[in-house]
């Protein structure tokens, strides 16, 4: 009986907007790289959103892994591979790799310590070193739950997200509260982002990229992406700061 629940649960995490995803036919994979300091919650955050699932003796990430989840935005199948990695100083040696491909990146703080918001520069800049310049960025605060030990005021992320050109959202990986809108509106900014940059061919054979390259060598339908309303969720504009 186990384990048929236990594959109802995974038929439902396949099933985004009533559909059920054949893994055969993805349109799109999008590498999202999660990055901020040690014990922000990324790693929960990521098991909230690809398995529904909060693990309360859960332990700094080792290196790097990465977990899938397959959603439809406009009728398009998208496989998001989303990759993990440690905050601590000694693993910064993977970012080069780490970020390679990457076209979107959960910058995640923990609103109960102002150190790990105080980072939250530093990360950004090593974010633009190391990635695409167009890559699509979310500022995440987590542990919303937690308001009485609030420490970063919401006012005080909006700010740097208006700064930096950011999208900004706070979670509870705890709740689940936000975690599944701010994935999705990153989402679908990537692929946005990638409809405007990408023309197809006038024979259909191949995808030519107008800036650096990305999916190069896939058949994909251009097509616009819709206007997307998220609850409790701020599109901040850009800036050249």
């Amino acid at each position: 009986m186990s384990g048929v629940e236990d594959q109802k649960q995974q038929d439902q995490m396949k099933r985004v907007n009533g559909v059920h995803h054949n893994e055969d036919k993805i349109d799109y994979v999008f590498k999202v790289v999660v990055i901020g300091d040690s014990a922000v919650g990324k790693t929960q955050v990521l098991s909230r959103f690809a398995k529904n699932e909060f693990c309360f003796d859960s332990k700094s990430t080792i290196g790097v892994e990465f977990q899938t989840r397959t959603v439809s935005i406009q009728s398009k199948v998208i496989k998001a591979q989303i990759w993990d990695t440690a905050g601590q100083e000694r693993y910064r040696a993977v970012t080069s790799a780490y970020y390679r491909g990457a076209l979107g990146a959960m910058l995640v703080y923990d609103i109960t310590k102002r150190q790990t918001f105080d980072h939250v520069a530093r990360w950004v800049e090593e974010l633009r070193a190391h990635a695409d310049s167009s890559i699509v960025i979310m500022l995440i605060g987590n542990k919303a739950d937690l308001v009485d030990s609030r420490a970063v005021p919401t006012e005080d992320a909006v700010e740097f997200a208006e700064r930096q050109g950011l999208f900004f959202s706070e979670t509870s990986a705890l709740s689940g509260h936000n975690v599944e809108s701010a994935f999705l509106k990153l989402l679908e900014e990537i692929f946005d982002m990638v409809s405007r940059k990408t023309l197809l061919v006038a024979n259909g054979n191949y995808l030519k990229e107008t800036n650096n390259g990305l999916l190069k060598g896939l058949k994909i339908d251009v097509i616009s992406a819709p206007d997307f309303e998220v609850s409790e969720m701020k599109k901040l504009s850009s800036c050249s700061c």
